[in-house]
């Protein structure tokens, strides 16, 4: 029963919705600090992940490539025309207030948080832990933040926050049904490394979060892919010939 998955999946569309409905009693600078606070969170989730780190080459070979596979297939522009339009759908079902932000910062914010919601190490493995031992508690540990966190950027973006569950679901539940296929062909390294990949697209969130620098998060995702059979690759053929 992926009841780790379905309590995150509620998380962020109740704290869409309430962040929707309550987003008009909160001041400006409430959100803004409260949302520099959640880009502090992700920066910590994703250092602490980065310590579990045990093939620095491998997870490094994985992000740049992994990054540079997405800027080439455009990767995190796709993600961008998704964004856009499921803003749409949602706007023509249920009509929202006009933004107090630009077109493009809301863009680039709804990409932040998609990355944050669906992409992220900690959600990933999570799923597949889930699949394969039932352990629901590092997606409910996730849930917290992500209630919170849609909460406030839904007082910025409105009701598509609550719909980012949908893609949420989807791409969670293929990684808990995949799970005993590809947990048994990991090791505990290659999951560190993988830990410490997702770390890395968090830090990137978080920096994302706190408008420091714009990472391109959504171009980063290949790398999650990457990062394992690196991990591998490393350790098994790489690491004998240098050691």
């Amino acid at each position: 029963m992926p009841t780790g998955i379905l309590i995150n999946v509620a998380s962020v569309a109740l704290g869409g919705l309430l962040g929707t409905l309550a987003g008009h009693k909160m001041s400006i600078s409430f959100k803004e600090n409260l949302n520099m606070i959640f880009g502090v969170c992700a920066m910590t989730m994703g250092i602490s992940s980065i310590a579990l780190m045990v093939n620095m080459p491998a997870v490094i070979f994985a992000v740049i490539i992994g990054t540079a596979i997405g800027l080439v297939l455009h990767f995190g522009e796709w993600i961008s025309k998704g964004a856009v339009q499921m803003e749409k759908v949602v706007s023509r079902i249920l009509p929202q207030k006009e933004s107090d932000i630009s077109e493009k910062e809301f863009r680039d914010t709804l990409i932040t948080i998609i990355v944050l919601f669906c992409a992220s190490g900690t959600g990933i493995y999570g799923s597949i832990l889930s699949g394969m031992t039932g352990d629901q508690s590092i997606l409910i540990s996730k849930s917290i933040l992500d209630f919170f966190t849609a909460m406030i950027f839904a007082c910025i973006l409105g009701l598509v926050v609550s719909f980012i569950a949908i893609p949420q679901l989807i791409i969670f539940m293929i990684l808990f049904l995949l799970a005993g296929v590809i947990y048994p062909l990991t090791t505990p390294d290659m999951i560190n490394d993988f830990k410490a990949c997702g770390g890395v697209l968090l830090l990137a969130t978080g920096f994302r979060m706190i408008k420091v620098k714009m990472f391109p998060t959504a171009d980063m995702i290949p790398a999650m892919i990457l990062v394992m059979p690196c991990s591998w690759i490393w350790a098994t053929y790489i690491l004998p010939l240098v050691s």
